[in-house]
């Protein structure tokens, strides 16, 4: 196939989402090939949609389809309560658990020197601005539980200073495991036995 061949364009891109080589993308590409009318015209028709409408939520991060997510509009969920997780697919695998009804703070990634991600590079500033304009009175460090997600967790510890009361997810979250791969049950069981951070 040449490179202005349309299958091969797709195929390359497909090739670029994470979970998906070379190989796993030809498989796809012809698989959404074989069921043109059922996946592929449907697929891509969400994907223009997708394309057209999702914005980040200016509040907390989250990604939407309007300015303001759904959960931050929510009144519902003006509990003091407010989750900092590092990024969108972690807030997703919270919901997924339907077991947290406050409000949500995506932070964007974690500090890493390694990687020249600093505070200035994170939403720590509007994580701080937050907090008096929100009545939070509990901030919940749901953060990965690996060595750059411990030392955001502490720097913004730190960074809020007895302002709000800083609590971390205890058991349940393996040391080096990552929310977006935990199940349910678990999720629900680090988040019920949080603790002061």
């Amino acid at each position: 196939m040449s490179r202005n061949d349309p299958i091969a364009a797709l195929i390359d891109l497909m090739a670029r989402l994470p979970g998906l080589g070379p190989r796993s993308a030809r498989r796809v590409v012809l698989h959404l090939i074989r069921k043109r009318g059922a996946l592929l015209q449907p697929l891509a028709d969400a994907m223009q949609a997708v394309a057209r409408s999702a914005r980040e939520c200016l509040n907390c991060g989250n990604v939407g389809t309007s300015d303001i997510c759904e959960i931050c509009e929510s009144e519902a969920r003006a509990t003091g309560l407010l989750c900092v997780v590092e990024d969108v697919a972690d807030l997703w695998a919270m919901e997924r658990s339907g077991v947290f009804r406050g409000r949500y703070h995506v932070l964007g990634g974690t500090l890493s020197a390694l990687d020249g991600v600093g505070p200035d590079d994170l939403r720590i500033p509007q994580l701080k601005s937050r907090l008096a304009s929100e009545g939070i009175t509990e901030v919940i460090l749901a953060l990965n539980a690996t060595i750059d997600g411990q030392t955001t967790a502490h720097y913004i510890a730190d960074e809020l200073g007895g302002a709000v009361s800083v609590t971390s997810l205890a058991q349940g979250v393996p040391i080096g495991g990552e929310l977006d791969y935990l199940d349910d049950g678990t999720i629900t069981a680090a988040l019920n036995a949080r603790k002061a951070f």
